[in-house]
């Protein structure tokens, strides 16, 4: 045994040796370009006759970060100045940088450049939006519906100011709904709100919604359902969960509305007897 473990190790001159070849290596490997395309949506309002094209840049992978934000702001920087998207913490958690890449709404900055060099990267921004700017588009009207949960802690006795306690219970039911970030990657995704986005709340504001119909020291749920009574701010979901599928943190919007819809046809049972839930559900 101990014969073998001595005859496994190397001798100085052959480490020395190794690792200068795998440098070599690896410094022969940087100096071959690895050029790879990216065709990026492009819109000026402020062009006369512009329209939605794509435009393709070729980014040296060797020269560039390994998110796909890496490549835009490389683009940006050293190609054209005039190319125009959000972006912020560069972490996934502002959700500034959401748009539409190879075909899926997610972050630019934790998605990873597809090295296939061979493949070219398509970038959009995000769908069934109005378009401000190229990758830019105009989230009033998502932002208006997250505004209109009133997404704030309520209380009858309006004692604020204090600390209001809860349960590790109770604290667990906030898990995987307080981590949502308003990307709008599922709001954007799904064909329910493609079509009724002036209606219907979508996923991303929904989850929210349910993020504080169950907190347990928010004392307005009744209220919070009695929003949603109508038959399209919920019950508009169709439960085809693109949304879960695209949420770039991993999220369950999806879920989220199917336990807001319960509580909306619970809530319609005790008080509301005009709404009929199966119905609503139809």
């Amino acid at each position: 045994m101990a014969f073998a473990l001595r005859s496994s190790l190397m001798l100085p001159a052959q480490v020395s040796s190794f690792f200068a070849t795998r440098m070599m290596s690896a410094a022969a490997a940087a100096t071959t370009p690895r050029m790879k395309k990216f065709a990026i949506y492009r819109w000026d309002p402020d062009k006369p006759g512009d329209k939605p094209h794509l435009k393709t840049y070729e980014v040296d992978l060797n020269d560039c970060g390994p998110m796909v934000l890496d490549a835009l702001i490389k683009i940006k920087n050293e190609m054209d100045a005039t190319l125009t998207f959000r972006r912020s913490c560069r972490e996934g958690i502002c959700g500034s940088c959401a748009m539409n890449i190879g075909g899926s709404n997610t972050l630019a900055c934790i998605s990873k450049i597809d090295e296939n060099t061979g493949k070219t990267a398509k970038i959009y921004p995000l769908p069934h939006l109005y378009i401000i700017k190229d990758l830019v588009p105009d989230m009033t009207n998502f932002y208006e519906q997250y505004k209109s949960i009133e997404p704030w802690l309520q209380r009858k006795d309006n004692q604020f100011g204090k600390e209001f306690l809860q349960s590790v219970s109770d604290r667990k039911k906030l898990d995987g709904l307080y981590e949502c970030i308003l990307c709008a990657c599922c709001s954007t995704s799904c064909p329910a709100y493609w079509w009724n986005g002036d209606k219907y709340l979508g996923p991303a504001v929904l989850m929210q919604a349910y993020r504080w119909m169950i907190d347990s020291r928010d004392d307005a749920l009744e209220k919070r359902l009695d929003q949603m009574k109508d038959p399209f701010s919920v019950f508009k979901c169709h439960t085809i969960m693109n949304c879960t599928k695209t949420c770039p943190k991993g999220l369950n919007p999806g879920k989220a509305i199917a336990e807001v819809k319960k509580l909306v046809a619970g809530i319609a049972q005790k008080g509301h007897p005009e709404i009929d839930p199966k119905g609503l559900y139809a």
